[in-house]
């Protein structure tokens, strides 16, 4: 299986037909599969050999769905590079898979020029060493000129990589405070596309609205479904409610990929109402299931869209299972809808997956145990962790690190995160990140760092600190100082000071303790 097949389908089938827009730019399937060629042919002469890693730094356009196809066009691994990251978190991750060539807009010129200078906080990359604008706008001193590359290049072949070749390298939180490289194969991420477009109902001829962040799996396996289908895709720079809805109605998106806090502010914003979006059809949206208040009224202002969740973690290519849209109509007994609702699905065609005790062992329907993952979408291994990647692969199955549970009918239920991982706005945020961060300021004795309910959020990243004697320390101060070392999303929105932590007998800290009134009357302690 091969990632770049599609584009060899589109110049037979739909050669004149439109791929991409994206601002003012309209590319057709043959010119977005030339300029494919071309940037490989680019990334070829800057030193690009088969297996090499390329980054990217920017906001989501058309010249980011260009880089992903044109790298494995040229036989490279791509490494998109999480735009909310420090310059730190950036350079460790260009470090740790010994990323050469780093690909960046015009947003990102000034942080990714910082990243080849030694500014005294560890932030400089050692591996990088081509800085190559590509985006919209002239490229600054030091790097090299992208586009212009690309109007005189010639096209090269396509490597057709492929089956277990590398594709992706793609950092997500460490239980360690390190961000972990998945390394996802041609066939984990095509195996997937095909699997969740097939699990997913879809429209005939979509038109895909993609606001979803590229350099998470989530943004990208969207273009890349979009892609495999060949329908048109209308890419945004990122989400915001005015921009999404004009898209909508000027371009008749029938298609779009939302987390349920997105869904929520867009369907609740006051000039809702002001555009049409009769056009669309489909809903997907990810990272925990829908509230049933919010589906109501999501359904009612969009009256033609089925609903459909997905859940799946990077390391997973990224899609497990779906919920599909007849479990979001009326038509079934209430109560039974209302538990389906509360489910993540079923497995997708390519999954199979079960629940599993402590040693391993499956348990019964409705028993709660760890979900498991095995078949051709589980990730190849942690960049550079053979201890880490042996403890999640073991015994052939992804270990999830979620607690959940399966009904009589194969529907599955999250009802707890078994390692210690926070969701807030679709972004996953490990404790033992922040944690490492504000133990670093001299104020702090201990610290820790558990996930609480949010209505904004989902969940929010909340601090309990335990201060030295004598010292004092602000909110404010502390989370200042950890938007210098992480990105802001995984800093604390609340903080809690205390005398002390509770702790267990072995001396660690109970977070089951410090949870528990947060979560005291819910159902599942993972919102």
């Amino acid at each position: 299986m091969n990632l770049t097949q599609p584009l060899h389908k589109a110049l037979i089938e739909r050669p004149q037909a439109e791929a991409l827009a994206c601002g003012g730019r309209r590319t057709s399937w043959s010119a977005f599969v030339d300029r494919v060629a071309r940037l490989a042919a680019v990334l070829q002469q800057l030193g690009l050999q088969p297996g090499d890693r390329v980054g990217m730094l920017g906001m989501n356009s058309d010249h980011y769905v260009v880089y992903f196809h044109a790298v494995w066009w040229a036989g490279g691994v791509i490494n998109p590079v999480n735009m909310r990251w420090s310059a730190a978190e950036v350079a460790y991750s260009l470090d740790d898979c010994d990323t050469r060539i780093l690909l960046v807009d015009g947003h990102f010129h000034a942080v990714a020029a910082g990243l080849r200078t030694a500014a005294g906080q560890g932030m400089h990359s050692r591996s990088l060493q081509q800085l190559v604008h590509w985006g919209d706008g002239p490229a600054p001193d030091g790097f090299v000129d992208g586009p212009a590359l690309v109007a005189q290049a010639t096209p090269v072949d396509d490597a057709r990589r492929s089956g277990d070749d590398l594709a992706a390298v793609m950092y997500t939180g460490g239980t360690t405070g390190r961000p972990k490289g998945v390394m996802l194969s041609q066939a984990n991420l095509a195996s997937n596309v095909l699997s969740a477009n097939q699990a997913a109902t879809r429209p005939v001829d979509s038109v895909g609205i993609n606001c979803a962040p590229m350099f998470h799996v989530g943004g990208m396996a969207l273009a890349l479904q979009l892609i495999q289908r060949l329908c048109r895709q209308v890419i945004l720079p990122g989400f915001d409610e005015l921009p999404v809805l004009q898209a909508i109605a000027d371009e008749r998106g029938s298609e779009i990929f939302l987390v349920p806090t997105m869904l929520k502010r867009l369907v609740e914003h006051p000039q809702f109402g002001s555009f049409d979006t009769s056009c669309m059809q489909l809903v997907l949206y990810g990272a925990s299931p829908i509230d049933e208040t919010l589906l109501a009224r999501a359904r009612q202002v969009l009256p033609a869209a089925g609903f459909c969740q997905l859940y799946g973690m990077t390391e997973l290519s990224p899609v497990v299972t779906a919920l599909p849209a007849w479990c979001h109509v009326p038509g079934q007994p209430a109560d039974l809808q209302r538990q389906r609702l509360r489910s993540v699905g079923r497995a997708v065609p390519i999954a199979e997956v079960r629940i599993v005790d402590a040693d391993d062992q499956p348990v019964p329907p409705g028993t709660v145990g760890e979900i498991v993952v095995r078949g051709p979408l589980v990730m190849q291994g942690y960049w550079g962790q053979p201890e880490q990647t042996a403890q999640a692969l073991r015994g052939g199955w992804m270990h999830t690190g979620d607690g959940g549970r399966m009904d009589a009918d194969g529907f599955f239920y999250v009802v707890d995160r078994l390692k210690d991982m926070i969701v807030s706005g679709g972004e996953n945020v490990y404790s033992a990140e922040v944690e490492n961060a504000i133990t670093q300021l001299p104020q702090v004795g201990m610290a820790a760092v558990i996930g609480v309910p949010d209505d904004r959020w989902g969940e929010r990243v909340h601090a309990v600190v335990v201060l030295r004697p004598g010292a004092v320390l602000t909110t404010a101060e502390l989370q200042a100082h950890c938007r210098t070392l992480i990105a802001g999303y995984k800093c604390p929105r609340s903080v809690e000071f205390r005398e002390a932590l509770p702790l267990s007998a072995a001396g660690k800290v109970l977070k089951v303790d410090l949870r528990a009134p947060f979560w005291a009357g819910k159902s599942r302690n993972v919102n």
